[in-house]
């Protein structure tokens, strides 16, 4: 899209004062991206992309408080932000993406603003809630979503649980500290959600060991490759003879990439801008780092051509692409970008043991 027509569509998502309108201009500026993906320099697309996704979001949130405002006369009692996790706080969404989000506020200074905050604070997440999937976006299936309490609390609290959840590193704790890690604020008070992710450096930096158990998760998906550098397909149901893109391409690379950002604190929620630090900063070769570039570009590009479509208003994907779609140019891209995730796998842990030992 060009920058006139992003900036204009950018315009008018500021001004829309009803969740339909915009529903309407989220789904004309969808068919305008998906039209642009094969011609378009990709990792430029998946910035344009997530700077619509953002406005997109921004505006749901504002109308929202908005009614607040307007129906009981309430305005947010404490400095708040409104999180994006997964590929949100990557700035890695999909024209599809699911939500995948928290709300963090400042700490409450007595017992009765703590019960005004909470009280706020809950009827915003589900307003926000209702207004995403509105316009499109289905709540996440592993409920990190603002309505659900465990994602929606002061500060204080929050650094608290991610505090337990290092304390005791077991396999669904290290999941969610991973999934904490990508966290970006995309409205309100962005040092609250900076003062989080803090927690999890501040942590693993002082506690190497922290970083093995970070590896066993960052590894568990594996490469869609076989060892004679075959595609591993689907073998069974309608996504026979496709490959998951997402699983088996998408989440390795971004997963490696982010723990060698932690490793080597690197602050950076984007995958891009973590591997531009890791090389910036001496922590990788330029022709390494390059060359994971070159895979997270095939990933983003691959994973945007999955079919997908909508179902009770909201856009869904299975993230796979279809047998019909590996042509050979495909395949060729698909092996290549799996072959750089294999041995990006392989250097995380290389890298990771070998900081481990030194600690």
């Amino acid at each position: 899209m060009d920058c006139l027509a992003l900036e204009r569509f950018r315009w008018e998502t500021s001004r829309v004062r009803s969740l339909q309108k915009l529903r309407t201009l989220r789904d004309q500026v969808n068919e305008e991206f998906g039209r642009r993906l094969l011609f378009a320099e990709v990792l430029e697309w998946n910035r344009e992309v997530n700077e619509y996704h953002d406005a997109l979001i921004r505006r749901v949130i504002a109308l929202a408080e908005e009614q607040l405002k307007e129906e009981r006369g309430e305005a947010a009692p404490l400095p708040y932000a409104f999180l994006l996790f997964g590929s949100g706080g990557r700035r890695e969404q999909t024209l599809w993406s699911d939500q995948d989000n928290g709300l963090i506020y400042a700490d409450p200074s007595s017992a009765d603003e703590r019960i005004r905050a909470d009280r706020y604070f809950a009827e915003l997440a589900a307003r926000i809630t209702e207004g995403l999937e509105t316009i499109g976006y289905p709540p996440c299936h592993g409920r990190v979503i603002c309505t659900n309490v465990q994602w929606r609390k002061p500060l204080q609290d929050y650094c608290r649980m991610v505090n337990e959840w290092m304390r005791e590193p077991d396999w669904e704790h290290v999941r969610y500290l991973l999934i904490t890690a990508d966290v970006r604020a995309v409205y309100g008070d962005e040092s609250l959600g900076r003062a989080l992710v803090e927690e999890i450096y501040r942590y693993t930096a002082d506690r190497p060991a922290m970083l093995e158990h970070m590896l066993r998760n960052t590894l568990h998906h594996k490469v869609s490759i076989g060892v004679f550098g075959q595609l591993i397909k689907e073998r069974y149901g309608e996504d026979a003879g496709g490959v998951d893109v997402k699983y088996g391409a998408y989440i390795p690379i971004v997963n490696g990439i982010r723990l060698l950002a932690v490793e080597a604190g690197i602050r950076h929620s984007s995958t891009e801008e973590r591997i531009t630090a890791l090389i910036a900063g001496g922590h990788v070769s330029e022709e390494i780092g390059h060359d994971w570039l070159e895979a997270l570009t095939l990933a983003l590009k691959l994973r945007s051509m999955a079919p997908y479509q909508i179902e009770e208003g909201r856009y869904v994907t299975r993230g796979k692409l279809t047998a019909d779609q590996l042509t050979k140019e495909r395949v060729t891209e698909l092996k290549q970008c799996l072959r750089i995730g294999t041995d990006l796998q392989k250097y995380v842990k290389k890298s990771i043991q070998k900081e481990i030992n030194k600690g």
